[in-house]
């Protein structure tokens, strides 16, 4: 008996459906990382993006537990000497709630081609509605 390895042309993918109200952005991201990467899978391979496609909605009402929207901080530089910029994250929900999730989705998938490639399938909305009923996500708990 050999190891099954995927092949990426033979992978199928399916829609997921995240709602993210009330519940906490690092374990909404960690679910949707998992998925875009291809882990639930049972036929996962870590060389092949065997991942799916996730839709994230309701991302302005995720929480943030502790004193995080106080205390934690965006930051990102413009390239310029004292270029360094620092955004509250109560800020940063509060103007762009899905950039949020984005970066947390980002930081948890390889900084390789295949995670910029999982990145591309990740879809975020800020209400409770999407337009990708065409696809037929399902819809995870």
């Amino acid at each position: 008996m050999s190891t099954f390895m995927a092949k990426a042309n033979e992978v199928e993918r399916k829609w997921y459906v995240i709602d993210a109200a009330g519940v906490p952005l690092g374990k909404t991201a960690v679910k949707a990382a998992d998925i875009l990467r291809g882990k639930h899978r049972p036929e996962f391979t870590p060389h092949v993006d065997c991942g799916e496609f996730v839709i994230i909605i309701n991302t302005d009402k995720a929480v943030l537990t502790g004193k995080k929207l106080e205390k934690k901080f965006y930051y990102h530089h413009s390239g310029y000497i004292g270029g360094l910029k620092a955004v509250k994250y109560k800020e940063l929900m509060a103007k762009d709630s899905a950039k949020a999730m984005m970066l947390a989705v980002k930081g948890m998938l390889p900084k390789n081609s295949i995670g910029a490639k999982s990145l591309t399938r990740l879809k975020l909305y800020k209400g409770g509605e999407h337009n990708n009923q065409a696809q037929k996500p399902i819809i995870l708990a």
